[in-house]
């Protein structure tokens, strides 16, 4: 099975593991570090472009486990990290990656927040090697290892 098979399986199988939790996922904590998670995936590259933003915002409006906060708020949220992040993106990142790692107190919901990024990562076909590194770093401030998520 081609590399790209395997990773569009995993993702699917993450997604649908994130929607049988849906009913757990309803902190704060999930909620903000989901959205600097999709920040810090759609900026992996270090700049953020305005296709990207619209596409991570259209991922985030339709993915089910995320309905279970008000679409404008996750907006809101998601453009304010994207902000940081366009403003300085090394000194965005530290306080992004500060964010997800308050999500570590719960550990299903710190995967959840891992697993979002993976899904969000490769929507478009491509997980690339920045989406990984900065998907491999969250990890690290959520205080879990990438090898559980193929990273």
């Amino acid at each position: 099975m081609a590399l790209w098979d395997r990773f569009k399986e995993s993702a699917a199988t993450m997604q649908t593991q994130l929607t049988a939790k849906k009913n757990d996922l309803k902190s704060g904590a999930f909620r903000d570090a989901s959205m600097a998670m999709c920040a810090l995936v759609a900026a992996a590259d270090g700049s953020v472009d305005p296709s990207e933003r619209r596409r991570v915002a259209s991922l985030i409006a339709s993915n089910e486990v995320l309905q279970n906060f008000p679409a404008e708020d996750l907006q809101r949220r998601f453009d304010a990290a994207l902000d940081k992040l366009a403003a300085d993106f090394a000194f965005g990142k530290v306080g992004i990656l500060q964010e997800i790692g308050k999500a570590k107190k719960k550990p299903a919901e710190a995967r959840a927040v891992i697993q979002i990024g993976i899904v969000i990562g490769g929507a478009d076909g491509d997980f690339d090697k920045d989406e990984q590194a900065v998907v491999r770093e969250a990890c690290f401030a959520l205080d879990l290892a990438p090898h559980e998520f193929d990273l």
